[in-house]
């Protein structure tokens, strides 16, 4: 303890009472004298030391090492996790959903499902092919590689636009019209007893029978199919010995619109625009997986009963184009039927132009008759 100079001392009271804390620090700071029993020990362990008596690494410490270890590999292992939970924190406010499908159970998307976002519905024709898409179509994910991965599926892509008077004919027979051709797009290219090789009975109950010429002769293709009257330029159907369908669903892209008929009036034109895609395998178990892109385009006449003959709740059919890809070009069976790798291997060279079956821009020729074997670009 350091007194206090009198009052009559020269020394300011600030710089004395720094004196005293710096006095204080210093003492507390300064050696300390060793004890005689301190001596004695650390004399005796360098004497035991310069025989060679201590065992090795005592300075150190072997448990002392050890432990050092340990806390370096913690303190490696908490950085590790904290750049880990900083990754995981971004992932999960940048796309949530992505972060939840590692999670065990989790209501994110599945692994193998796609990531992009389902199309919007077409409403016009549009203005090129869709961009390439990367991957192979497989059993777990078999419209991978293909621009149809984000296109909606089965009936309810078939959107029905709302109805309205056109050229004399009215709202309601409009809107009934529309939801036939619905029905008959459905019948002829969706119905899963159909895709596999049965009569489209719906489909050919939807015609209107004053056009009996035209409902004959289709009935005529799918009793005895012929080259110039194959059934499957109107109706998709494959061979059930030799495909098999994957999956559940058949992806579908297209418009329906409504435009005035030709004359003076009492007539409207209902044109159906559709691609349908269907993913297959060989019958009886195929691993590989391959997809066959069929295209309809077909125009429905709707007219005023007063001025035209019309069946009520029936449609006329006034035109039907559609376009096959991939398929082996044998005409005459009924059938289509996809080629594999091992199918293109052997069949010869196309003769046919190139051509994108995604491609919507383009506009069908009217062609049904597939004199050509032309080359996919995709598939």
């Amino acid at each position: 303890m350091t007194d206090k100079p009198s009052e009559s001392s020269s020394i300011p009271d600030e710089e004395w009472e720094k004196f005293v804390r710096d006095a204080e620090r210093d003492h507390a700071a300064a050696p300390k004298e060793p004890s005689a029993r301190a001596r004695m020990v650390t004399e005796r362990l360098r004497q035991q030391d310069a025989r060679g008596e201590l065992p090795a690494g005592w300075r150190t410490g072997p448990a002392r090492q050890e432990m050092n270890g340990r806390a370096a590999r913690r303190r490696k292992v908490w950085s590790v996790l904290g750049v880990l939970l900083a990754v995981a924190v971004a992932v999960i406010a940048l796309k949530p959903s992505a972060a939840l499908s590692w999670l065990p159970g989790g209501s994110g998307a599945d692994a193998d499902a796609p990531s992009a976002s389902p199309m919007n519905a077409e409403t016009t024709r549009p203005s090129g092919a869709p961009a390439d898409v990367a991957g192979q179509p497989t059993r777990k994910r078999p419209f991978a590689g293909s621009p149809a991965e984000r296109w909606a599926g089965g009936a309810d892509a078939i959107e029905v636009p709302k109805a309205k008077s056109v050229s004399g004919v009215s709202a309601a027979r409009i809107e009934t019209a529309l939801r036939l051709t619905k029905q008959f797009l459905v019948a002829s290219n969706l119905d899963r007893d159909v895709l596999y090789g049965a009569e489209p009975k719906e489909a050919l109950a939807l015609l209107d029978p004053l056009s009996k010429e035209y409902v004959d002769r289709l009935r005529a293709g799918l009793r005895r199919p012929t080259v110039e009257n194959d059934p499957k330029w109107k109706f998709t159907r494959f061979d059930p010995d030799e495909i098999e369908l994957v999956g559940t669903e058949v992806k579908v892209r297209g418009r329906m619109t409504v435009e005035p008929g030709e004359g003076k009036g009492g007539k409207a034109l209902i044109r159906a625009d559709y691609t349908f895609v269907y993913p297959v395998a060989r019958a009886g178990g195929g691993q590989e997986v391959t997809r066959t892109i069929v295209r309809r385009a077909i125009g429905v006449e709707v007219v005023d009963p007063v001025r035209y003959q019309a069946t009520e709740r029936r449609i006329w059919l006034f035109d039907l184009s559609s376009e096959i890809g991939n398929d082996a070009c044998r005409q005459g069976d009924g059938f289509i039927h996809p080629r594999f790798q091992a199918d293109l291997a052997a069949s010869p060279e196309p003769s046919g132009d190139v051509v994108d079956p995604y491609d919507r821009s383009r506009e069908l020729d009217g062609a049904e008759a597939g004199t050509e074997c032309g080359t996919l670009s995709r598939t």
